[in-house]
């Protein structure tokens, strides 16, 4: 598909709307960030399923992150392994106290 070209779709009377206006130039939209299109590709990418537990107030704390990023947590974390892996993402080491 071109991307000129617009796929059908039923849409709702809502989504309808939103679309006339746009095409009537009464509404746009603001430029999607780099930030934003790379967590997209990132998305779209074939990837492996884990399960893994996790503190929950670790947790909350990634979902804050992700969101104040406009991206999905699972994304972030995906990114924040893959850094890691990559060594992009260095460890901290914590010191030991004796």
């Amino acid at each position: 598909m071109k991307e000129n070209e617009i796929m059908n779709f039923d849409l709702d009377e809502e989504e309808q709307e939103i679309l006339d206006a746009f095409e009537q130039g009464k509404i746009q939209f603001e430029p999607v960030s780099e930030k934003i299109l790379a967590a997209a590709r990132d998305t779209l990418k074939k990837g492996k399923n884990i399960n893994i537990r996790i503190n929950e107030s670790d947790l909350t704390s990634i979902k804050m992150l992700a969101a104040r990023e406009g991206i999905p947590y699972q994304t972030l974390i995906g990114s924040l392994i893959h850094k890691y892996a990559t060594g992009e993402l260095r460890h901290v080491a914590f010191m030991q106290t004796v």
